[in-house]
């Protein structure tokens, strides 16, 4: 039996998959990237590894990918991680036509075609608010737990309408709103509401196709979920490895790369 392994080095997080000839996820890993990328690499393939119960030598090929791919310097090569959400999105949910991918730094909508491969994609501009890192500052500034901003949210009447466009200023405005009385719970529906609305226009500028599957860190928050199916008027597809789907995608190409090793050397015609 052969592994194929995926890392994907984000901006917050870096997530290691290995899948088996199958196509079965066997070993994952979570790790917080911080300030030394090519250590969290190491440390998230080794966990993963550590996961599965598989040795090092047992994985003939490893793909990075993210923002920091170039530095899982273990890796054989790398791929984008617009290519390989598109790919993880479609091995999860086959009918996958549309893909919203949504970090801590950034938000991309992605169309792809039946077997993953790319139609068309488009990424927020410089600013975060519509990104995880938009809910970072909403949790700082109302001191609750990123867990429980969803939840929260959800318990909402009405949601207060967050104006800026640009995470420096959210915490000052979401703390003006405290100071004007209203309940944290349409505070943070607003906030859940502003970025679902950025992102829904990212995926309007590729074309919203069924099905569509949100990926990413921030696909685990039930408030943004309900959010952007209510925007969009259609349900989201969410895996509960939404967070690993870039390194799921990493993973595939490594095995598509296995594979083709393996493939017989075509014999030219004899004379």
């Amino acid at each position: 039996m052969a592994y194929g392994a995926g890392v994907d080095v984000g901006s917050t997080q870096t997530k290691a998959v290995l899948i088996d000839e199958s196509e079965r996820i066997v070993g994952r890993a979570l790790t917080d990237t911080g300030a030394n990328v090519i250590a969290a690499a190491q440390q998230a393939f080794a966990t993963a590894l550590a996961d599965a119960g598989v040795r090092e030598e047992e994985v003939e090929y490893v793909i990075g990918t993210g923002y920091g791919r170039y530095k899982v310097t273990f890796g054989n090569t790398q791929v984008t991680e617009i290519s390989c959400h598109g790919r993880g999105a479609v091995h999860m949910f086959p009918g996958t036509r549309t893909v919203l991918d949504m970090g801590g730094q950034d938000t991309k909508a992605i169309r792809v075609g039946p077997h993953g491969e790319i139609g068309d994609f488009s990424m927020n501009d410089k600013c975060a608010a519509g990104t995880g890192r938009f809910l970072g500052a909403a949790s700082t500034a109302l001191e609750i737990p990123l867990a429980e901003l969803g939840p929260t949210a959800l318990r909402a009447e009405r949601a207060v309408k967050i104006s800026t466009t640009c995470t420096v200023f959210a915490e000052s405005e979401i703390l003006s709103w405290l100071g004007k009385g209203r309940k944290v719970e349409d505070i943070l529906l607003g906030v859940h509401q502003s970025i679902a609305s950025r992102s829904i226009g990212l995926l309007r500028r590729v074309g919203i196709e069924p099905e569509v599957t949100f990926t990413g860190g921030v696909a685990k928050n039930a408030g943004m979920i309900q959010t952007l199916e209510a925007g969009l008027g259609v349900p989201l597809n969410v895996s509960p490895d939404a967070h690993y789907m870039g390194a799921l995608g990493a993973a595939l190409f490594a095995l598509d790369q296995i594979r083709a090793s393996r493939a017989p050397a075509r014999v030219g015609a004899a004379s």
